[in-house]
């Protein structure tokens, strides 16, 4: 195995099979002659912003380009970005970018890569790019769309790629095999090995246990469901209890779930035409995707089922099913807003609520807080937990296991999922005869390199969470987050001194005022005197009057110690001090 190329590695610690602490330098320089470097920018030890980069001497191949939806921890973010800072440099070398299903955590954050490189060839089936063609539009970004079907071959580049139907909870999913440099690399995408699906399209085990007879170096493969025991019931399987509970709601029956689940929007429709009762999307991205779902003919709808949402109001509510979004609970989509009651469509007694979907990890607060509020209004609520309404798109144990022993990989890279998935996953390959030093737990930054076929962690690169707020991506700023959440739980104290600039003196009381704090006169008033005597004492001091920022840090710190021995809570403090140049104001105002 080759030494890396010094110019870009600088050692941080010691080196062991089991605790790479190598600390790789950007620019990342190509790999040298042969070797192929796997890394992923999101995706891994998450659930969320999947984005994993092939890189060569020739050029780089990008798999998905998605986005993580922030938990409540972290305040005023509508989501995060991979951090593209470590192909930043060589972005030109991207030879093309290949999407393997339409989820957001998938293609979520193209438009911003592409906003850097506009030029990069987008590969996808024709559904995936019907879904990122009209985000794009949103952007006004402008992109090189180039449609691929399952069976294809084609070159990216260096980069030779296959494709592989794949069924998963979005249609025209595809797992890619990718080879380059004698190097073959096989990434499943989401999937599930569905024996009924709704489309009549199977995941193509043949095409998996042929790619095990060319061979696979490295398999990547979803980890969502490792932990979950064996096979998952089949679409199929769902669809009587759907039409069970159509017939027996006696009021308006909604069913929450993702926007993109065309296969489950295709069952509600199904299931209401049996037993009589008419259908109404509800949901901008709702009604967008089955509008692009029936023109690609994946949506079946026959005719005058349809409800316009306008038209809601004029249909009986005891014959009216509902498809809309909100399945985890996010704050703007519409049954977060049913629950608020801040809809024109009401809900109450009588009435259901099937929230059909996977509850992802880190929503579980805001998901509960939505059936709280659909159940405090007389709304019988059906979800995973107490009825049969969903079947997830992801493999559990059992079919990953299967396609482990279809493959055969000389390695495993276990993605999408968090650490519990992982570490499911490797217990997995282990199970089927792929020892430990042939599971390669790669977080994101992790530069795995393969030359002649056998594996090594080079190092790792820093990778940031990139937080779009306000539709603005920036790096995120730990102070700015650390701020908002101490403002949220603990009241932020504004003060304000105004000091004359020559001499250091306060020209006034100092301003001090409270917000998410009980007001209290006595704190006020101390605070107060905290900010004079720092002016005070920077006033008597030889070296002059202090600069602005040198009184504000000197404000702070001094009434950060008195809360810190006085009081239990520490707001979030802002100190503003105006250095005024009085003797100007004086002259301006003699001569005139």
């Amino acid at each position: 195995m080759t030494d890396a190329p010094r110019s870009w590695l600088r050692a941080t610690g010691s080196r062991s099979s089991e605790d790479v602490t190598l600390r790789l330098e950007l620019p990342l320089e190509p790999p040298v002659g042969s070797t192929v470097r796997i890394l992923a920018l999101g995706g891994i030890s998450e659930i969320g912003r999947n984005m994993t980069v092939v890189d060569s001497a020739a050029g780089m191949l990008v798999v998905d380009c998605g986005l993580l939806f922030p938990s409540s921890d972290v305040p005023g973010v509508d989501f995060i970005l991979p951090d593209f800072a470590p192909i930043e440099d060589r972005i030109e070398s991207i030879r093309g970018l290949v999407l393997t299903h339409g989820h957001e955590d998938h293609i979520g954050g193209v438009p911003y890569l592409l906003k850097l490189a506009p030029d990069i060839p987008v590969y996808g089936t024709k559904f995936t790019l019907s879904l990122l063609a009209a985000k794009l539009a949103e952007h006004r970004t402008r992109a090189d769309l180039r449609e691929i079907s399952e069976g294809d071959v084609i070159n990216v580049g260096p980069f030779s790629c296959e494709f592989f139907a794949v069924n998963h909870s979005v249609p025209d999913g595809v797992a890619v095999s990718v080879e380059v440099n004698d190097f073959r690399i096989f990434h499943t995408g989401d999937f599930k090995l569905d024996q009924q699906p709704l489309d009549g399209r199977l995941t193509d085990i043949v095409g998996f246990a042929r790619a095990s007879v060319e061979g696979v170096d490295v398999l990547l493969s979803d980890s969502t469901n490792a932990d979950v025991p064996g096979h998952l019931p089949d679409e199929v399987d769902v669809a009587p209890n759907f039409t069970h509970i159509f017939e027996e709601a006696p009021g308006l029956v909604l069913v929450a779930c993702f926007a993109s689940h065309v296969h489950r929007v295709q069952q509600v429709i199904s299931c209401a035409a049996e037993v009589g009762k008419r259908v109404a999307l509800v949901g901008r991205s709702m009604e967008r995707n089955m509008k692009l779902a029936q023109a690609a003919g994946l949506l079946q709808v026959p005719d005058g089922l349809l409800v316009a949402p306008n038209e809601i109001h004029k249909v009986e509510r005891s014959q009216l099913v509902i498809a809309c979004t909100g399945s985890q609970g996010e704050p703007m989509a519409v049954l977060s807003r049913l629950a608020r009651d801040n809809h024109k469509v009401k809900v109450g007694e009588g009435d259901v609520v099937i929230v059909s979907a996977r509850l992802i990890p880190g929503n579980e607060t805001d998901v509960f807080r939505v059936i709280n509020g659909l159940s405090e209004r007389g709304v019988t609520v059906l979800h995973g937990g107490n009825a049969n309404i969903h079947a997830s798109g992801h493999a559990p144990a059992g079919e990953l296991r299967q396609v482990l022993n279809l493959i055969k990989p000389r390695y495993l890279m276990p993605v999408h999922g968090e650490w519990r998935h992982l570490r499911a996953h490797a217990a997995i390959a282990k199970s089927v005869g792929l020892g430990a030093e042939r599971v390669l737990f790669a977080p994101n930054g992790t530069v795995v390199e393969f030359t002649d076929g056998e594996a090594r962690i080079a190092g790792r690169v820093a990778v940031e969470s990139v937080m779009v707020d306000h539709t603005s991506p920036a790096k995120v700023d730990d102070q700015i987050l650390r701020d908002r959440r101490v403002m949220g739980l603990a009241g932020i104290l504004v003060i304000g001194v105004d000091v004359d600039a020559a001499s250091g003196r306060l020209l006034e009381h100092p301003r001090v005022s409270l917000r998410g704090l009980h007001r209290d006169d006595d704190f006020l008033d101390r605070v107060r005197e905290i900010a004079e005597e720092v002016c005070d004492d920077a006033m008597g001091t030889e070296s002059g009057a202090p600069g602005r920022e040198e009184l504000e840090v000197a404000i702070s710190r001094k009434v950060v110690r008195w809360l810190r021995s006085e009081h239990r809570r520490m707001p979030a403090i802002h100190v503003s001090a105006s250095l005024l140049d009085t003797r100007s104001a004086k002259t301006a105002s003699h001569d005139g």
